[in-house]
């Protein structure tokens, strides 16, 4: 076969190699999927990043991981089709695009809305595609052809079908509610988009006066600004302690209002004094006991975050300097009873980092409920499988305790509310096309709602929306459900558990078979990556310098279920190292390679050694485990064996014990015999590694000539079968004699100091088990190779001047008296003895204190035994080294 001149080049460069490959993989529609019902489908939709992102690690991990799976079910035949998209991001984009407004000294609100939505389109279409094009550069395998957006003409169609059948079904509603309200963005958040973090704030006690006798009630809050909205005291009904004051009257400090003290479940008697201020407009829970007993809410604080007409003498003070002036006049009154550090958590939007503000305001609502409750029972039922399966306990948690869903937000880029008021009858007028009358009254006054939808309602239809739904089209017949959903924890109740309900719902079935909840990427101490602590490692930088495979390999090789990734570019840097080791042993074999004719019988005869023999039954015993694990979402054990293979076992081994049959030395049929095994453990490995490292392995495949179709369109390698069980025992046994022979003289050498170019005259094996000899004798040759000694001789004497290793079969004797200084030698070991009996008497000291054995935690104290363990095995070395060298020959024959 002929050696591609390209790869017998010393270097590894991935850049050009990668831009090649992946263009060469589009021009083919490599990874466009059409309907073909001779094949089983496995499809997948990517989470939709936000148009305005540009990949983080996140990201990579993520769509590395679909990209392993969906490179592996082409190889296993299936139909695979990978949906891409971007999400339109509703908060976000509107930010952005109003940033680059204020740039040019433009205000959005100075604008109509069609010319704002018309520069968003604009930005759009400038900057939106930058993150396609970076998971281009990962080489994510998408079918680009059916890319979709969630604000395109297909997918706007959907969720204007989706919100007029649930309203019609009385699923989505128009109500007031306390909604978690952004004064900075001037939009309702839902739960889910608040953060909240733990802050040192103030618990300021209060006193109410009564208002038929002397006296006061005293409540403690942390927010005195909304004390000018208070309607009422509440009591829990169990709370013996203040239980008498339920029915009495008592004053609002500063605005003199005369409320009642009610009782209510809602109450928590440990809070404070066990009595609550209620205020309905500016807290959720508040909001809850004013409806169940008939308090009207006061809403002093507005959209902006500033108090208003019903705040009196504060009035257009923001909410925190209202704060500070409201204590001061509390405390002036002589109401203000202490104050006390109290640390509690505080939400903010998820966007600005804004403070967020409890507010009364009408939206829209999806009633969850009743889409919940089936949502829970096909995931009990089976037929959604989680992995790691310790999240279904997430899901549940949240999907048992829903609450509506507030999806109406105060923007104007995103999917506009298709419902519009009728100016005259006040009748509301709800369709999937704009009407131009009220279906009621038939006036042609009506107004269409402002706000726009979640970004959350279009993507929760992804699965379905992006096949063609509300039209019934051969795609989705074909390959909904899908047959994976990789995700990361973060967004199980954003996203994942509304496309349940969802998929349930408009599908009547369930929108996925699977989901892989992966980690988060952290730095290599375990913090979160963020750009203020300046620990954020960018993907992009990371392939541009080490190659998309490398970044790859080290995502999928740190990814175990259950556990976040710390990864650190000296990670990275390792698996560039391994991708140079693969290369180079490629180098090596296509080298050697050169005069193989590949037509030849792949057969394999007496003719193959014990190395040989031995590489093919692992690269087949590799070959089910990989496949195995992938098949499970094991990618982090997957990519340890292929590396621990390719690295150790292949290159480390097989390699170095196959180059004297590659050269000619041991004759033209073992020459011929390790080219075939070469060939057919090379063949094999490409086709492993490459759901992992697409590019390298493309390259590689092509230079060794293995067909002129991509790698991909390669079936994925079976196990074949060569050797019996008791064969299989029998190599296991032999390979690791042999290795751990050549191991402990390698070990003997470095003990020595001795340079790799140091050749050894003279090696000595006694063996002890005399089962064993054979399997040395027969592999001299590799023994003196590998371990850079001339002679070796098989005696049961000892020999004078030697370093000696004693293995369970025989015992190694390297001799060593006439290349290296005995006197030295021994000297020096004696210091390295002296220096570990000081390490045995720290252990034993620690081991032998009955205080250290109980408060040290267990690995610890394991940690501690191994170190003795090994200080002492090492000393037993050392003697037995000592007398062997102190020795003569002659002593050792009896002369």
């Amino acid at each position: 076969m002929p050696v591609d001149d390209k790869l017998v080049s010393k270097e590894y460069e991935p850049e050009e190699l990668e831009r090649k490959w992946y263009d060469w993989w589009q021009d083919r529609g490599l990874f466009h999927a059409e309907v073909d019902e001779t094949k089983e489908p496995f499809s997948i939709v990517i989470p939709p990043p936000n148009v305005t992102g540009s990949l983080h690690m996140g990201h990579a991990l993520n769509n590395t991981l679909q990209d392993i799976v969906c490179r592996y079910k082409r190889m296993k035949g299936f139909n695979v089709m990978w949906i891409p998209g971007t999400d339109h991001a509703g908060i976000a984009t509107q930010n952005v695009v109003e940033r680059e407004l204020a740039k040019k000294g433009i205000d959005r609100k100075d604008m109509t809305r069609e010319a704002f939505l018309e520069k968003v389109w604009e930005w759009k279409s400038e900057y939106g595609g930058r993150i396609i094009s970076q998971l281009k550069r990962l080489g994510a395998s998408c079918d680009w052809d059916r890319e979709r957006f969630t604000m395109d003409e297909g997918l706007s169609k959907a969720v204007r079908a989706v919100f007029v059948r649930l309203y019609k079904e009385g699923l989505i509603y128009k109500g007031k509610y306390i909604i978690n309200w952004c004064p900075r963005c001037h939009t309702a958040l839902s739960d889910l988009e608040v953060e909240h973090t733990t802050e040192k704030g103030k618990l300021y006690y209060v006193a109410y006066p009564f208002v038929e006798k002397d006296g006061f009630l005293v409540v403690a809050t942390t927010r005195p600004e909304t004390i000018l909205g208070d309607v009422a005291i509440a009591v829990h009904p169990d709370d013996s302690n203040n239980a008498k004051y339920i029915g009495k009257k008592v004053r609002v400090p500063i605005v003199d209002r005369i409320v009642p003290v009610i009782k209510d479940q809602m109450v928590d008697p440990s809070f404070g004094t066990g009595m609550v201020k209620i205020t309905p407009a500016h807290d959720p829970n508040d909001f809850l006991v004013g409806q169940r007993h008939d308090l009207e809410p006061i809403q002093v604080i507005n959209a902006d975050g500033f108090m208003n007409e019903n705040a009196g003498r504060y009035k257009g003070m923001n909410r925190f300097d209202a704060r500070e002036a409201i204590v001061r006049d509390i405390e002036a009154a002589g109401l203000l009873i202490k104050i006390e550090e109290y640390e509690h958590a505080v939400g903010h939007c998820y966007r600005c980092n804004t403070i967020l503000e409890p507010y009364l305001s009408e939206q829209w609502f999806v009633r969850t409920e009743p889409l919940a409750k089936r949502a829970i029972e096909v995931v009990k039922e089976g037929k959604i499988r989680w992995i790691p399966e310790r999240w279904v306990n997430t899901y549940y948690q949240w999907m048992e305790n829903i609450r509506d869903w507030c999806i109406s937000r105060q923007l104007w880029w995103g999917h506009r509310i298709p419902a519009w008021t009728c100016l005259d009858c006040n009748h509301i007028t709800v369709s999937e096309i704009d009407p131009v009358e009220c279906e009621n009254c038939g006036s042609r006054a009506i107004v269409q709602d402002e706000d726009v939808l979640d970004t959350w309602f279009s993507s929760a239809l992804w699965p379905f929306s992006t096949m063609g739904w509300p039209e019934q089209t051969p795609e989705l017949t074909y390959f909904y459900p899908t047959s994976l959903l990789v995700t990361g924890f973060d967004i199980i109740f954003f996203w994942v558990a509304r496309m349940i309900m969802m998929g349930l719902k408009f599908m009547d079935d369930v929108p996925f078979k699977d989901v892989y909840i992966h980690a988060l990427v952290r730095d290599e101490k375990g913090q979160k990556m963020s750009k203020s602590k300046g620990n954020v490692i960018d993907p992009v930088d990371i392939i541009n310098k080490y190659g998309a495979d490398s970044l790859r390999f080290t995502l999928s090789s740190l990814t175990v279920q259950g556990r976040d990734i710390f990864l650190s570019t000296q990670k990275i840097e390792s698996c560039r190292h391994f991708m140079n080791k693969i290369w180079n042993a490629a180098r090596f074999a296509l080298m050697n390679l050169g005069d193989f004719d590949e037509s030849r019988t792949m057969e394999f005869d007496d003719s193959l050694r014990l190395h040989d023999r031995w590489i093919v039954m692992r690269v087949n015993q590799v070959t089910k485990e990989v496949t195995d694990l992938i098949e499970g979402y094991f990618f982090g054990e997957a990519s340890k064996i292929l590396y621990d293979f390719v690295w150790g076992e292949l290159c480390d081994w097989y390699i170095e014990m196959s180059k004297p049959a590659l050269k000619g030395d041991e004759g033209s049929k073992r020459k011929i015999a390790s080219q075939k095994v070469l060939y057919y453990v090379f063949k094999k490995v490409l086709l492993l590694l490459h759901p992992f490292i697409p590019f390298i392995t493309e390259e590689l495949w092509h230079s060794f000539g293995f067909s002129q179709m991509s790698i991909e369109e390669e079936p994925w390698p079976g196990t074949e079968e060569m050797f019996d069980d008791t064969t299989k025992k029998s190599l296991e046994k032999n390979i690791f004699v042999l290795q751990e022979t050549i191991r402990s003289i390698r070990n003997l050498r470095a003990e020595a100091n001795l340079t790799p170019q140091v050749v050894v005259p003279h090696l000595m094996i006694n063996p002890t088990d005399r089962s064993v000899l054979e399997v040395l004798a027969e592999n001299e040759d590799i023994i003196r190779l590998m371990s850079k000694v001339g002679e070796i001789s098989f005696e049961s004497r000892r020999p004078g001047g030697s370093l000696v290793s004693v293995l369970p079969w025989c015992n190694v004797y390297l001799i060593v008296g006439d290349i290296i200084d005995i006197s030295s030698e021994i000297e020096r070991l004696r210091k390295e003895k002296e220096g570990l009996l000081l390490e045995e008497q720290k252990s034993l000291s620690k081991l032998s204190n009955e205080s250290f054995l109980q408060k040290a935690p267990q690995e610890v104290v394991e940690k501690e035994q191994n170190r003795l363990k090994k200080a002492r095995e090492r000393m037993k070395r050392i003697d037995d080294n000592i007398a062997s060298l102190e020795r003569s020959s002659e002593e050792a024959d009896g002369r």
